[in-house]
């Protein structure tokens, strides 16, 4: 049975969920059929839709680079990547936090995930927790958060009391807030010093975020996190020199990435590697400038982790 769209509406012909001011919770008009579909229909119809999550963040992306610039102070004098969210976002924030050590060595300790529910909220959904403002609030609190640390906070619907909640808390105690919601104008938005909206619009499955809203948010933070760890040194041009090597592909990887760099063969590479004690970064300089791994590592230390500084290359490139 189809429901026409004059069944779905209030006696005086509106549609309730039209006038829901947070558009990720209205029904999108375009799929009213879409229990009819087959699966090959289905899967063009969820997989075009994704197209909304690309183009929303390509229009935060002013915002997104001011979110960077804001952070990266606080980062370089030693502050802390803290994640807040609930649901969904809450577990974008986790995967963020944790990929950040093996992909750029980032200090696990400075990476600091905090969801509405706890770690239990990871795999399972932990009712009313995204409700708790207070919790937000003390979570933040819990981790000792300072001037130096950077917050972001995900929620889709922007209205999510635990995310406000960690906003409220972080700002309290100086440190910088950073926003990422779907809706525009919403609270989180407002309450954040860098608010970067994410307008992806109703969902094909109405207000199901966890479809092109969390891809953009999973986009927006991809974009956010690296682009930070661009500008703090973490990358040689386009490689990864500070990955770490905790298994047989990302050994193979550093090997291949010092070669590439420098231009030596398997051989040197790997024994330059070992003598390096595994770190990219310090193999690149060690066989660029030709010096011991002792002084590849001082020429890093001065340069604040900057392989292209210790080089001695400069030039930046205007995009």
């Amino acid at each position: 049975m189809t429901f026409e769209p004059a069944q779905l509406t209030e006696q005086n012909g509106t549609d309730p969920t039209d006038q829901d001011p947070r558009r990720t919770e209205r029904v999108h008009p375009d799929h009213a059929d879409l229990d009819l579909l087959d699966a090959a229909a289905l899967v063009r119809v969820l997989v075009l839709d994704q197209q909304d999550a690309l183009n929303a963040v390509q229009a935060a992306a002013p915002a997104l680079a001011r979110a960077v610039e804001a952070a990266l102070s606080r980062l370089e004098a030693g502050g802390r990547l803290v994640y807040a969210g609930a649901g969904t976002s809450g577990r974008l924030g986790v995967l963020d936090a944790t990929e950040l050590t093996p992909t750029f060595s980032w200090p696990p300790e400075r990476a600091v995930p905090l969801i509405a529910g706890g770690e239990r909220a990871i795999r399972q959904a932990v009712e009313g927790a995204e409700d708790d403002e207070e919790g937000g609030a003390s979570d933040v609190r819990a981790v000792q958060i300072g001037p130096l640390d950077v917050l972001i906070a995900v929620a889709a619907s922007g209205t999510t009391p635990y995310a406000l909640g960690a906003v409220r808390a972080a700002r309290e105690a100086g440190a910088l807030t950073i926003a990422l919601a779907n809706n525009p104008g919403t609270p989180l938005l407002r309450a954040a010093h860098c608010p970067i909206v994410l307008d992806t619009g109703p969902e094909v499955i109405s207000g199901s975020t966890r479809l092109k809203a969390g891809t953009a948010q999973k986009i927006a933070l991809n974009t956010l996190s690296s682009a930070l760890m661009v500008r703090l040194g973490k990358v040689y041009g386009n490689l990864m020199v500070d990955v770490k090597s905790t298994n047989a592909k990302l050994e193979d990887r550093a090997v291949r990435l010092v070669r590439h760099a420098t231009g030596t063969d398997e051989t040197t590479a790997k024994a330059v590697l070992d003598n390096a004690g595994g770190s990219v970064k310090t193999a690149l300089v060690m066989l660029r400038l030709k010096v011991t791994a002792a002084e590849a590592e001082a020429r890093l230390a001065a340069a604040g982790g900057h392989a292209r500084t210790a080089l001695g290359e400069t030039g930046e490139v205007d995009s």
